[in-house]
């Protein structure tokens, strides 16, 4: 089950064998470009990808360089780091989403891309949720209960709340079915 489908992925491998491999394994159902180096990576990257599989260690500039870069760019996609270099406590400071050790199957590589999808439509669904609440717990405290019951746009943010809490509970449970938490790389 696909979370977003048309969604754009970015895969970055100095390795084009590598890079062409997972972008296969993506294509029929995400649009997939690929960049061979980091600095073609810092050329294509923007808010339209809605992943970047990167790999770590290339020459010239690093995957840790771009990862710093496009962050600092203000890039607030999902990257997944896809290296052949086990992680150490170096990664702490690093701002990805997830570390996935090579060598890794095109199976593993759609599920990680579908994990992280499924992860950014949770966080949307829930700041949308939580706005909402803030708006309706701040009428709340300072109208009254006739007011409230008074007005069709309230009854409406309360409804509009309750049918995002029932999606998020839904989003969950499809979670648990799907079995992301039995895949190996997420174990550890």
């Amino acid at each position: 089950m696909d979370p977003a489908p048309g969604a754009s992925i970015l895969v970055v491998d100095d390795e084009e064998r590598v890079a062409d491999l997972y972008a296969s394994h993506l294509a029929d159902t995400y649009h997939v470009e690929t960049a061979y180096s980091g600095s073609a990576a810092l050329e294509l990257i923007d808010d339209t990808f809605d992943v970047v599989l990167l790999d770590r260690r290339m020459p010239e500039l690093t995957g840790d360089e771009v990862l710093d870069r496009i962050r600092s760019d203000g890039y607030e996609g999902k990257v997944v780091v896809v290296t052949a270099t086990d992680p150490d406590f170096d990664i702490l400071e690093m701002p990805f989403d997830e570390y996935v050790v090579k060598p890794v199957t095109g199976e593993t590589i759609g599920k990680v891309v579908e994990t992280q999808l499924l992860l950014d439509s949770y966080e949307m669904r829930l700041n949308e949720y939580f706005r909402i609440k803030s708006k309706l717990s701040a009428l709340e405290r300072t109208k009254s209960q006739f007011e409230l019951e008074e007005d069709d746009r309230y009854e409406e943010l309360t409804v509009l709340a309750t049918s995002i809490r029932d999606d998020l509970e839904e989003m969950l449970a499809e979670h648990d079915e799907l079995g992301f938490a039995d895949r190996e790389f997420l174990d550890e």
